[in-house]
């Protein structure tokens, strides 16, 4: 079975060949400029391929519900060229094949719960820290979606006492995202994050603002593991200082061995490094091609 596989991404748009067993063919990445120009291109990559479906891990928000009017629309993006743009239809028309649907985050989490670190978990969470924060969410193999789909990226954490920087987000000023992302990393310090690797204070309030957001989801959705990846999160130093802050936030109300005595198996990195979203692209084709979405 041949499966194309499309990541897109608000700079990039990784496009793949791929078999059921998530093993990854072809790869080849286009720039993400204005659908008019962009489109074509990832057309023409797929249409020759002979591939038996698609899967599309997107940028968003956007509108995963069938039975919705919006279907397949990315919706309220800030990058205007692909507002409203339904993507789903114009690849639908182009190929005439099933197409799976998700945001690029649930796609990761979806690679990482068939063939990664989330394999064999209940419930598995994949965050990603970069550019954005975004949270992908699978239970028993499957993305939730719901209302639309999560957005724990934006959730309210407190801010440090020390922190009078006013925030990132565009739409809520200082929550995660607003607080945590690479963005507001290089706003609040005037450097890039990379640049600041030897400067412990920046850690130590990345890391107490992390872990304020996986407390919140081990309280809300119980998982099994909770995977961290994206750019900041190359920080490796990030990972003790996250496990630590978590289990002193926790203060021991979660009575589980996987925090108590294994939280360094419990928080732990991607395991399929850079290719989380692609493979979960390829894993959302099979699941349209099988009607599992």
């Amino acid at each position: 079975m041949k499966i194309g596989a499309l990541e897109a991404g608000g700079t990039k748009m990784v496009c793949a060949i791929g078999d059921e067993d998530g093993s990854i063919l072809k790869r080849e990445v286009f720039p993400t400029q204005t659908p008019d120009i962009t489109m074509p291109l990832l057309i023409d990559f797929f249409m020759d391929e002979g591939i038996d479906a698609l899967g599309i891990g997107c940028f968003g928000p956007i509108d995963p519900n069938k039975c919705s009017a919006t279907y397949g629309y990315i919706t309220s993006t800030p990058k205007l060229p692909w507002k409203n743009y339904n993507i789903v239809k114009t690849f639908s028309e182009a190929l005439n094949i099933p197409i799976g649907f998700d945001t690029d985050v649930n796609a990761a989490a979806l690679g990482e719960a068939a063939w990664g670190a989330l394999k064999d978990c209940e419930v598995g969470i994949y965050i990603t820290i970069g550019t954005g924060i975004g949270v992908g969410v699978c239970i028993n193999g499957n993305p939730l979606h719901g209302l639309i789909h999560p957005e724990a990226g934006h959730i309210l954490i407190r801010k440090m006492a020390n922190d009078n920087y006013k925030g990132k987000c565009p739409y809520h000023s200082d929550c995660f995202e607003g607080l945590a992302s690479g963005p507001a990393i290089e706003d609040r310090w005037g450097k890039k994050a990379y640049d600041l690797k030897d400067v412990p204070e920046v850690w130590d309030l990345e890391a107490d603002y992390i872990a304020q957001a996986l407390v919140n989801y081990i309280l809300c959705y119980s998982p099994n593991r909770i995977v961290l990846g994206g750019g900041v999160m190359h920080q490796d130093q990030l990972f003790a200082l996250i496990r630590e802050k978590v289990t002193e936030y926790l203060g021991g109300y979660v009575r589980s061995d996987a925090i108590i005595k294994h939280i360094d198996e419990y928080i732990v990195p991607t395991g399929l490094g850079e290719d989380s979203g692609i493979k979960g692209s390829i894993r959302l084709g099979y699941m349209a091609y099988h009607n599992l979405i």
